[in-house]
């Protein structure tokens, strides 16, 4: 798999954007110039410099400094999302797809209700009723991402369940837990890696969203959307102010889609060939 994947340079690219990104979120103290919340009232609205690389803000807090401690935000906001989003999905989802019948149906229906709403408008309503914040958002969006998760994995579950090594441990005696935990959801992991990729983009886009409508991080916390939202009252006067954290989003989903596409070739048996 791993030889498929490097020889897919997009990829590549993809998954050292990513490394690149992760390594600035967990040494964001060291990296950071400056205190991202600390204000300067001299250096408001002030352009890229040789001091400041990007910039500062309207408030006169350093950009690059607030991007940094923004990517540690984001990334925890985007794992801790669809780490929920895993779990509880690939839970669901296996077992509807292994026993079937009654439990499958409600499985279905779960699903169905979820994914009748679009992935922002779900986080909406779940932060109306939470409350806005870290953790509000979290839960949102985690929430949002589950019946992807349901769905991917009941239709694997239910082909795998019919395999030969599925028969021979029910005729050795193995419980039905260990059957799906030992047995079938390991074959299941190429599937699910793959859309855990790709439903990470989809988090930091609607987290983003949140915070850009006001609904999400609140300021003066340094979030990618917020500060969106904070800079598009300057587009005309001092554009930078929001044009680096749009470019950090678009680079950082952009990488996880790559490599989420990567990974889908690299996994497919049919790519073999």
């Amino acid at each position: 798999m791993w030889l498929r994947l490097s020889r897919n340079r997009m990829a590549i690219v993809g998954l050292v954007i990513i490394a690149l990104f992760i390594c600035t979120a967990l040494l964001a103290p060291y990296l950071a110039p400056y205190n991202p919340l600390k204000q300067n009232l001299l250096l408001i609205s002030g352009g890229p410099s040789a001091k400041h690389w990007l910039g500062c803000d309207q408030v006169g807090r350093d950009i690059f400094s607030r991007i940094i401690y923004g990517t540690a935000v984001t990334f925890k906001i985007a794992l801790t999302s669809v780490l929920m989003g895993l779990f509880l999905g690939t839970a669901i989802g296996a077992l509807g797809g292994y026993y079937g019948g009654k439990v499958d149906a409600g499985v279905v229906f779960l699903a169905d209700i979820l994914l009748a709403f679009p992935g922002l408008l779900l986080a909406i309503a779940i932060v109306a009723a939470v409350g806005t914040g870290l953790g509000a958002v979290i839960i949102a969006t985690g929430f949002s991402t589950i019946p992807q998760f349901i769905r991917v994995t009941r239709s694997v579950v239910m082909g795998e369940k019919e395999h030969n090594y599925v028969l021979a441990a029910q005729a050795i005696g193995e419980n039905h837990r260990s059957i799906i935990v030992r047995y079938i959801l390991p074959n299941c992991i190429a599937p699910i890696v793959v859309l855990l990729t790709l439903r990470v983009a989809a988090i930091i886009l609607i987290a983003s969203g949140l915070s850009f409508l006001g609904l999400g991080v609140q300021p003066p916390t340094p979030e990618w959307g917020a500060m969106l939202a904070e800079g598009r009252g300057y587009l005309q006067k001092a554009p930078h102010i929001a044009m680096f954290p749009g470019l950090a989003i678009m680079i950082v989903v952009l990488a996880f889609n790559l490599l989420g596409d990567g990974l889908r070739d690299a996994l497919d048996p049919r790519m073999k060939i």
